[in-house]
């Protein structure tokens, strides 16, 4: 697996490439300061995972997962800040990160969260998670109602829905499943009502209270 840290603190790009690589040893680890270095790497559709820092030197926040976003297709987006804001949390996820991880977290969270998200899940920090719910005046699903929706989905409908919280668009999604976006689409309504949610935000929050983790 080829995988991208983006940040301008040289000595956290270390720190992080030596933990990932610990934890999976067939890890091919590239290193950009800036959103501009990233931008300029060769050979994007190979970058399977991306960790990405909210604060570039060049860029700052949605800007530089947006542009990551679209020059990236194919990789899965992580966001690291030092900033713990649940509303900036929803939003990242809303713009289709696969994640978010502090850095302020612990050692231990941060394995624990890259072990997730490398298993294929999404990590949400808890103060997001048990924030408000997405959706003004909705109050959020029992874990008990979230699993009995979780168990009435098809074999296809889950595929779909663990890539969909991944941050993959309909497009990706289609492609690797080798069926047709509006396909992809249906499956992902039947999983909405299932979940009681309406967009693929609330369903990365409650996948991420199920511990929907492999693909």
């Amino acid at each position: 697996m080829k995988l991208l840290t983006i940040d301008d603190h040289a000595l956290f790009r270390q720190g992080l490439k030596f933990l990932l690589m610990d934890l999976q040893s067939d890890l091919e680890c590239i290193e950009a300061e800036s959103l501009a270095g990233a931008l300029a790497l060769d050979d994007k559709q190979s970058i399977e995972f991306i960790l990405l820092d909210y604060h570039l030197s060049d860029s700052e926040g949605e800007e530089s997962l947006q542009k990551i976003s679209e020059a990236f297709e194919n990789a899965v987006i992580v966001v690291l800040s030092g900033e713990e804001n649940p509303q900036l949390i929803r939003n990242i996820i809303d713009r289709g990160a696969a994640g978010f991880i502090p850095k302020s977290s612990t050692q231990d969270i941060l394995i624990a969260a890259l072990k997730l998200i490398l298993a294929g899940g999404v990590y949400i920090p808890a103060v997001a998670v048990n924030a408000s719910p997405a959706s003004p005046g909705a109050s959020p699903a029992t874990t008990e109602i979230l699993e009995e929706g979780i168990s009435s989905l098809s074999k296809r409908q889950l595929e779909v829905l663990r890539r969909a919280v991944q941050g993959k668009s309909n497009k990706v999604i289609a492609r690797e499943l080798f069926i047709a976006e509006g396909t992809v689409k249906a499956h992902l309504s039947a999983a909405f009502r299932a979940l009681g949610v309406s967009n693929r935000t609330e369903a990365v929050y409650a996948a991420s209270r199920l511990n929907l983790v492999k693909v």
